[in-house]
């Protein structure tokens, strides 16, 4: 891994938060460049959700020495369980 790119990617957040944030940011002034027919809002807003969905897969590839697979999540099983109760 180049050493230069570690002291840059200990800047970027670890958590998910900041990148939903940055997407969503992205997608309100794409609709509020469409509404107002300014193009370059709508760039703006693309180039947005583009950082925010492309950042977070690199921030946590980057900063972690094995990030490991991504996990599909699972589907909760059907039917009620029963419920042990201590004595």
């Amino acid at each position: 891994m180049p050493d230069l790119v570690l002291p840059f990617a200990t800047f970027l957040p670890h958590s998910a938060g900041p990148y939903m944030a940055l997407i969503l940011i992205g997608f309100a002034i794409g609709v509020f460049g469409h509404l107002s027919s300014a193009r370059w809002l709508v760039a703006a807003g693309v180039i947005l959700i583009f950082l925010g969905a492309f950042l977070f897969p690199v921030a946590v590839n980057v900063t972690q020495d094995n990030p490991g697979p991504i996990q599909p999540p699972q589907a909760p099983e059907e039917g009620l369980h029963a419920v042990e109760v201590a004595p």
